[in-house]
């Protein structure tokens, strides 16, 4: 299966580090369907969306380009995982209340994408794209944290990742928009899991395999005296970019 993967390496370390998202963003997005039967959840991963969804709807689709993504998927009776791309997903047309593509849509063919959600979103159902921007923990570690991103690890990234360095500005999005409330993602973190998480980036795996150097290497010393104690659990927050419309 053909497609852009740059998270199968590191599912598991992408599963136990990626933030999840705020319920209250869940709940926002149920109440804009009039109907709550069928969600499909778009680039699943390891399904962190899509258990939020089964709180809202009867049965949610859960599809991702990625076997090992999905191996890493917790279930639940109201799921149905499937290996699929976002363009070629063989849901039932017209069958959708709701799609949602969490932190993946700019690696997406746009318009195959688009007309595949035409194609299985119901009259006046709901798509909603998300992403989260940069975490913010304080002012040192954010320093440490913006010399990796932007220093050591900017030709890494991939053009794709541009889109939501925007904060997905520039993204096509062919529905009748919605305006939505701001949300964001609250967790407590110590310096390994930081770690852990700034190693799930596109770009730190890039580097990994073109250098064969851990990336975090050239801005340990500067992070570890900005966080202090390793073992110290510090706040982390990512805000979310969500764009939603309604098939027109």
């Amino acid at each position: 299966m053909q497609f852009k993967d740059y998270f199968s390496a590191q599912a598991d370390t992408y599963a136990k580090y990626r933030p999840k998202y705020p319920e209250e963003m869940f709940a926002f997005l149920s109440s804009l369907c009039p109907e709550h039967e069928l969600a499909w959840d778009c680039a699943t991963g390891n399904g962190q969306a899509a258990n939020s969804l089964v709180n809202y709807f009867n049965k949610v689709i859960a599809t991702d380009a990625s076997d090992k993504q999905l191996s890493n998927a917790k279930p639940h009776e109201k799921i149905e995982y499937r290996l699929a791309l976002a363009e070629d997903s063989s849901i039932t047309p017209g069958s959708v209340d709701l799609v949602t593509v969490a932190a993946a849509v700019h690696w997406f063919d746009f318009d195959k994408f688009y007309k595949e959600v035409s194609r299985v979103l119901k009259p006046k159902g709901i798509i909603a794209v998300w992403t989260y921007n940069d975490a913010d923990i304080n002012e040192k570690v954010n320093t440490a944290m913006e010399k990796l991103h932007q220093g050591i690890l900017g030709k890494y990234w991939p053009k794709e990742s541009r889109v939501v360095m925007g904060r997905y500005k520039d993204l096509p999005f062919p529905f009748e928009r919605i305006s939505t409330p701001t949300f964001s993602y609250e967790s407590k973190m110590n310096l390994n899991a930081l770690e852990g998480y700034l190693l799930t980036w596109s770009a730190s795996q890039r580097y990994i395999n073109e250098t064969g150097k851990n990336p975090i290497d050239e801005i340990r010393d500067e992070l570890t005296a900005a966080w202090g104690n390793a073992n110290e659990v510090k706040r982390v927050v990512w805000e979310l970019t969500l764009i939603v419309g309604r098939k027109i």
